[in-house]
């Protein structure tokens, strides 16, 4: 069986001859994200399937491509859906891209999502720029035999996020007027969504959203050494004691509005890098 390293070579050396500047900037791209994606100066857009050892997208709402192109006339690398430990990945099959983004010289990874929001101050497509986060998810991408050509074996957590992204994202924030709160992310496996003792249990350990990714991607690419930029929309409300039945279609149309603000504040970020 190939190493990782050398699965990672193998994805490399197929994108190489298909991209025509290496990227400076990475992003993944959650649900309603797509007007960001529109900004994007397209070079060529690749399916997933089409790349050596990528999963393949398995949700309706993701479209299953990497992007490269430029945005604000820098070179960037685009997830168009990302994959989930709750299709039945792996933790190392869930982040292979990441390790991919850094091979191909990426040394910033902005992740977006789509989540719940358990802070009771929290509003329907907020954004929320996060500050620190709690792996639930019973796993880790890190876990087996490490390889030191892809990073220590024991990487610091003690900032996952720069912080320096934060202050940035939140200065472009107040200049464009978007409303945006500072919060931790916990992740969870999926795919149901939580209970309200859960809700309640992730709230007391200090939690102000709750999703299903970007944990694994935040640890691979601290492993990496890259700086860390995550912004979550709250498309839902999750109070225990006011909760109702999720309706997709209603977190769909959340999560677009949230994205359009999305579409605002990353390529201002992006332009003052």
């Amino acid at each position: 069986m190939q190493g990782l390293v050398e699965k990672i070579n193998d994805a490399v050396e197929f994108l190489n001859p298909q991209i025509n500047q290496y990227p400076q900037i990475g992003l993944i791209l959650g649900t309603g994200l797509g007007d960001l994606s529109q900004q994007i100066n397209q070079d060529i857009s690749i399916n997933y399937e089409t790349i050596p050892h990528f999963p393949h997208s398995t949700v309706e709402s993701h479209a299953g491509q990497l992007v490269f192109g430029t945005l604000n006339g820098t070179p960037i690398v685009a997830m168009e859906g990302r994959f989930h430990y709750y299709e039945g990945y792996s933790m190392k099959e869930v982040t292979f891209p990441v390790r991919v983004m850094k091979a191909l010289g990426v040394e910033t990874l902005i992740i977006t999502n789509a989540a719940g929001g358990m802070n009771p101050n929290y509003q329907l497509a907020d954004i929320m720029i996060i500050e620190d986060q709690i792996n639930l998810m019973g796993d880790n991408p890190l876990r087996g035999i490490n390889d030191d050509r892809l990073g220590v074996r024991f990487p610091d957590m003690s900032e996952p996020y720069d912080q320096r992204l934060i202050g940035l994202a939140e200065e472009m924030a107040l200049e464009l007027k978007i409303r945006t709160q500072i919060g931790s992310f916990v992740a969870v496996t999926g795919p149901n969504l939580e209970t309200r003792a859960e809700y309640r249990m992730l709230r007391q350990m200090g939690a102000d959203c709750v999703g299903m990714s970007t944990v694994p991607e935040c640890i691979v690419a601290n492993h990496a050494s890259m700086k860390v930029l995550g912004l979550s929309v709250v498309t839902d409300i999750c109070l225990p004691d006011a909760l109702e039945p999720v309706e997709i279609s209603k977190i769909l149309k959340v999560a677009a509005e949230g994205g359009q603000k999305l579409a605002r504040l990353i390529p201002q970020i992006i332009a003052n890098l």
